[in-house]
């Protein structure tokens, strides 16, 4: 006979999840509820038993672009609706009843602030569980206009990173009850999601929510979105509504307009892909003046880097430079614009923000994602790293970044390493590994690891670490 489906109680009331071998997952669970442009506010409690058997929908978003590198999503079928602050947790089952609180992993996931959900089964988070001894949190948050438009009179802004605020305290409140423990929380994030993690750093009501925080591919070279541009991005919108009040109109109404707005933020060819919809300086919870110094240098441990060619993921997906490059002179003008902004939006960025930290006096860590499959011509792009990260062979194998490598022979070794120093960091603080030492970070010197091929096999050298 199999074991009964488990059962805990968080704030409101008890939730039912279900048991796939030795780790459990409660999906879909619901840590705020909030009115259109409106704050989160915790949700009502409720009686008897609600199940969390599956994900929860997804906020309301447009197809995504990046399919001809990633592959496709499970988001892409995934229903939407702007009920859709939820969180998906992951434990061992032995936590929830052997009483020894594991370290906890808070995943916010990417998408340009406007797309993606923690139920996307690309962060199935079931290895990590089941590898680190460590629990997870999948976070979703609002995207696009219903999470990051700045209007007078309609929305203040930054509603997506005070729902990442909310589910930041109902962890704290609640983790527990899944054998989680609450002064062991990591916040990592990757794309948008690690961009909002540094966000979280500057802001004091977020700071003793979390000890630990990894940043992947972070476009830290961006900054933050001005009061200027978010107002020019708010009036896209008001146009592309035509009129319609924002504070009623259907969702579809307002996805089109989002999609007006993007491509008029892109600029001519699409070529800007900086977020249309971001966090904005000065609108709380986020201080005017706010500074990436600032974040690393909150005290919290770090672990930062960033992908060797990230910014391949961006020329895949732009027509105009996809078709430039399929001829010899527009192949080399996209590589070297493929180049300067890998390094402007992403690597240099990464390594100031190790730099900043580890002058603060803070454990800091980083690293470059160098492997690159043989046949993708993608190189080390964005999102690269995940497959690896996460190991969910089912929702990885077939992505086009990927092409030509062999899952157990390329993949699965390497991400072995990669999901063993991430889980070493949650733990400790500190990545290095019985097999892999990793150097904390020295201001002015680079990432102290490369991770690629080579790390496998290779022992350290130069005082860089390769496997």
């Amino acid at each position: 006979m199999s074991p009964p489906e488990p059962v805990v109680t968080v704030a409101g009331g008890r939730v039912r999840g279900r048991r796939d071998g030795d780790v459990v997952a409660f999906r879909g669970l619901r840590y705020a509820t909030a009115a259109r442009f409106a704050p989160p506010e915790p949700p009502a409690p409720w009686d008897g038993v609600r199940d969390a058997l599956g994900p929860g929908p997804i906020s309301p978003q447009l197809p995504a672009r990046v399919a001809a590198v990633t592959g496709p999503s499970s988001d892409d079928d995934a229903p939407q609706d702007e009920d859709c602050l939820r969180v998906d947790v992951r434990a061992p089952a032995a936590a929830l009843v052997d009483g020894v609180p594991r370290p906890v992993l808070v995943w916010l996931h990417g998408g340009a602030y406007v797309i993606g959900a923690a139920s996307t089964s690309w962060y199935d988070t079931s290895r990590l569980v089941a590898e680190g001894d460590v629990v997870t949190v999948n976070v979703s948050y609002r995207l696009g206009v219903l999470g990051w438009l700045a209007a007078p009179g309609v929305s203040d802004g930054n509603l997506g990173l005070l729902d990442v605020l909310a589910a930041l305290r109902w962890v704290h409140e609640n983790v527990a009850a899944f054998g989680g423990d609450p002064a062991q929380v990591t916040v990592a994030g990757q794309s948008a999601g690690a961009h909002a993690t540094a966000c979280l750093l500057t802001v004091p009501a977020a700071r003793p929510l979390f000890r630990r925080a990894i940043l992947q591919s972070g476009q830290l070279g961006l900054g933050l979105s001005s009061p200027r541009r978010a107002a020019r991005v708010a009036g896209y919108v008001a146009a592309g509504l035509d009129g319609a009040d924002p504070a009623t109109a259907p969702v579809d109404a307002l996805l089109a307009a989002q999609r007006h707005a993007m491509i008029r933020a892109a600029g001519p060819g699409g070529v800007n892909s900086s977020p249309a919809f971001a966090p904005v300086d000065g609108v709380a919870p986020l201080a005017a003046g706010t500074t990436w110094a600032d974040a690393a240098g909150a005290g919290h441990d770090v672990l930062v880097g960033a992908t060797a060619d990230e910014a391949e993921t961006f020329m895949a997906i732009s027509p105009i430079l996809r078709d430039l490059r399929g001829v010899p002179v527009g192949r080399h003008l996209v590589g070297a614009v493929s180049a300067v902004a890998t390094r402007q939006v992403f690597t240099a960025s990464a390594d100031r923000f190790a730099d900043d930290a580890a002058r603060a006096g803070v454990q800091a860590f980083s690293y470059r994602f160098a492997w690159r499959a043989p046949a993708s011509g993608l190189g080390a792009c964005h999102c690269l790293e995940l497959p690896f990260l996460f190991g969910n062979r089912a929702a990885w194998e077939g992505a086009p970044m990927l092409r030509g490598a062999d899952w157990d022979d390329d993949v699965e070794p390497l991400g072995a390493v990669v999901r063993a120093a991430w889980l070493r960091f949650v733990r400790t603080g500190d990545p290095s590994t019985d097999a892999v030492p990793w150097p904390p970070h020295t201001a002015g010197r680079g990432p102290t690891t490369v991770l690629d091929t080579a790390l496998v096999t290779s022992p350290a050298r130069n005082g860089h670490t390769r496997w």
